[in-house]
């Protein structure tokens, strides 16, 4: 075998031995990017069905099928504060009706920060929304933040919350951030976080009667 056999096998093993390697990086950038999105995609996912209720739920403050239930909705809020409110409504059961004409107490809060210590994100939280007194239960949908912000009739922030009904609020701001439970490398940089704002969202039914 001559020298110049061996240096054409060296060649070879080096070129394959690159190219052994441009393949398993490509491999581990695939993976981390289908990582990357499908978390990105569970996040919107996430971000949108807490909205749609979230929307839904707020929008019917104060609401009852009987109208008479509930007399005065300017009392329909009986407790709010930064990250939790309890509101009167009439609790909706099926797709096909508007109500049992009942009145319901719906309470959302969100959980304290160490409440899921067995997901790998540090600053998850669980969004609670109880309905009258059952147990309370959250989904983990990687809320990190849930902040309420109100204001009255003429528009102006209520800063000090009156300590019981009527609490003089007309209009009010949601804050969310959601982020991926166990993102891909523990990445929960500030970029990969989804937030979300609903601005001044108002209670129709206070303005009905």
């Amino acid at each position: 075998m001559g020298f110049s056999v061996l240096l054409d096998i060296l060649g070879s093993t080096i070129i394959g031995g690159l190219l052994l390697m441009i393949l398993l990086r490509m491999n581990d950038s695939a993976v981390q990017n289908n990582y990357h999105y499908s978390g990105e995609q569970i996040v919107q996912q996430n971000l949108v069905e807490v909205v749609k209720l979230l929307e839904y739920d707020f929008r019917k403050i104060g609401y009852c099928l009987n109208w008479q239930a509930i007399p005065n909705p300017a009392l329909a809020i009986i407790y709010a504060d930064s990250n939790r409110i309890s509101f009167l409504t009439d609790i909706v059961t099926s797709p096909n009706t508007y109500g049992d004409g009942i009145v319901d107490t719906l309470h959302y809060y969100l959980s304290s920060t160490d409440s899921l210590t067995a997901t790998p994100n540090p600053f998850d939280r669980l969004l609670y929304r109880v309905i009258n007194s059952n147990p309370a239960r959250g989904s983990n949908l990687g809320i990190t933040q849930f902040k309420l912000t109100y204001f009255d009739a003429s528009g102006n922030r209520i800063i000090t919350m009156p300590s019981s009904p009527p609490l003089g609020i007309a209009a009010i701001q949601i804050d969310m951030a959601v982020e991926n439970p166990a993102a891909y490398g523990n990445d929960y940089a500030a970029d990969k976080r989804v937030i979300w704002r609903q601005v001044r969202l108002p209670a129709r039914n206070f303005s009905l009667r």
